[in-house]
């Protein structure tokens, strides 16, 4: 009984209770995902900045570099001019050589700031200036005019040229440090912007994370009270499903009885059935004969008792076709009887397999499907079939009902191949997650696809009835896969073959499907 203060949650309130522990978590794996994002294209920024950081940098060295090339090439020419080693006239022409290829590379690297690239192109002419004069006074040197040169470099207006060279030099080097402020500020406010993103993202995160564990503890207690609940509740539910468990599984072992009972008390009267046929089949031969004699006698001809066939003869139209439609009627009793005898012993069979309990053992499914073609090589060399097996997983099951399971299988595959083409049919087999998948496959006839729950019904076929049958062998074999804790499904369309693959556990427990109702 449920008192009337007892407050019971509606689907809608549990649903809003969810929406609210659900929002948080996802407002802060949002906010978690924007701080990421954010704080990606802010870290890219400061790198960026960073870089052009020290570019300007770069460009500053270079621009020193420059200088000390040209400092280096007068002092290489003055010093071989005064002395004449070949040391000095190395490092003139190493250093001299650098000189335009250092402009080329600044102009190069400053190709974003076209103040400096007008700075680079205005020092060629006085640096290139400065260069002629240092070749001319080693030219004299080479001469063996060593004082020719020194007194060219004296007379020369060199001063004018290295002081433009020192003024150029210092504008470029003035704009490069204003740059490097610049970019030193932006990348600092990059990086400041950074920090206050991943904090102020982290502290709502934070919050968030607070606010989450505040609600999944208030849901935790509200869900221990409703375990306490269904606990109270179902304080005798297992008693109650073992109570319905035996009726089942008692209401099953009747139907079975019944089933049984049944099946075996129509055999009587179906054997008096067939009795009685015989008798009159026998009443029969016994009536048309006397009246083919009485037709014989009338016609004042002799009767020959042991004639049939003459007697027969004597028979008038109307006589012959009482004859005719007697024995197709006998026919049809017959086939019906014989009928009706194949399902009573199929329902028998079905009855006892039913009560049989399975016992696992180690089955090669390989040699156990290898043994069932060989029975079946006759069958199969009529309908000019290859069977192939491939490698096949072993099992724990029941040997029998595998035997049944696949020999069913097998047998339908031969005798629904399409006249006139060769059969083909395959074994395959493989495992996934615990279970054994195997497939038999064949290039038959083929299922129309509206028919393939029906074929395991019971005494339901499908397609042309061309074969003997009851319509009980997949019924039969579905039941087994079932028993045996698997599955059982076909994948085929007319006249592209069949398909059926059955899945069964690996190692199969016995103890609980034995005890199944």
């Amino acid at each position: 009984m449920i008192s009337s203060n007892t407050k019971i949650r509606t689907p809608g309130a549990k649903r809003g209770g969810a929406v609210w522990q659900i929002l948080p978590l996802a407002t802060g794996f949002l906010v978690l995902v924007a701080i990421s994002a954010l704080s990606v294209l802010l870290v890219d920024r400061a790198r960026e900045d960073n870089d052009w950081v020290v570019h300007t940098v770069e460009v500053e060295n270079d621009i020193s570099t420059l200088q000390l090339r040209i400092r280096t090439t007068e002092s290489a020419a003055r010093g071989y001019l005064l002395t004449e080693e070949q040391r000095f006239l190395d490092e003139y022409l190493d250093a001299s050589s650098k000189v335009h290829s250092g402009i080329d590379a600044l102009i190069k690297l400053s190709g974003d700031n076209p103040t400096q690239i007008r700075n680079f192109n205005e020092i060629r002419e006085p640096v290139q200036a400065r260069l002629d004069e240092f070749e001319k006074a080693i030219g004299f040197a080479r001469r063996r005019d060593t004082a020719g040169g020194i007194a060219m470099l004296r007379s020369s207006d060199s001063g004018k040229a290295t002081q433009r060279i020192n003024d150029i030099a210092g504008r470029m080097r003035a704009e490069e440090e204003r740059l490097f402020m610049l970019r030193t500020q932006t990348a600092d406010r990059t990086e400041r912007l950074a920090s206050i993103v991943t904090v102020a993202g982290s502290g709502l995160v934070i919050l968030l994370a607070g606010i989450s564990i505040f609600l999944l503890r208030r849901s935790t207690r509200a869900r221990d009270a409703a375990e306490a609940q269904l606990r109270d509740a179902n304080l005798n539910l297992e008693a109650t499903v073992d109570e319905r468990t035996a009726d089942l599984r008692e209401a099953n072992n009747e139907i079975q009885r019944f089933a049984y009972i049944v099946s075996h008390d129509l055999r009587s009267p179906l054997v008096n059935i067939m009795g009685f046929t015989s008798e009159l089949e026998e009443l029969r031969t016994d009536i048309f004969r006397r009246i083919g004699a009485l037709h014989l006698a009338a016609a004042q001809s002799p009767v020959l008792v042991d004639a049939e066939n003459s007697v027969e003869a004597a028979l008038e139209t109307e006589d012959k076709q009482l004859l005719d439609n007697f024995s197709e009627a006998l026919e049809f009793i017959k086939s019906s009887i014989a009928k009706m005898d194949r399902l009573i012993s199929a329902i028998l069979n079905l009855t006892r397999e039913g009560r049989r309990e399975f016992e696992p053992v180690r089955i090669d499914t390989r040699e156990l499907i290898e043994a069932i073609v060989t029975t079946v090589a006759h069958q199969a060399s009529e309908a000019e079939a290859q069977i192939h097996i491939e490698p096949l997983p072993e099992i724990t099951s029941d040997r029998l009902a595998l035997e049944q399971i696949f020999s069913n299988l097998i047998d339908n595959a031969l005798k629904y191949l399409k006249p006139g083409v060769p059969g083909g049919i395959s074994v395959r087999g493989r495992t996934k997650l615990g279970f054994a998948i195997f497939d038999i496959s064949d290039n038959g006839r083929g299922i129309d696809p509206k028919d393939h729950q029906r074929i395991f019904d019971l005494f339901r076929r499908a397609g042309l009835q061309d074969q003997p049958g009851q319509g009980i062998g997949l019924a039969h074999v579905r039941t087994l896969v079932r028993r045996l804790g698997g599955t059982m499904s076909v994948a085929s369309e007319l006249d592209r073959g069949s398909t059926f693959t059955v899945t069964l556990p690996i190692n199969w427990n016995a103890n609980r499907r034995n005890r199944e109702p």
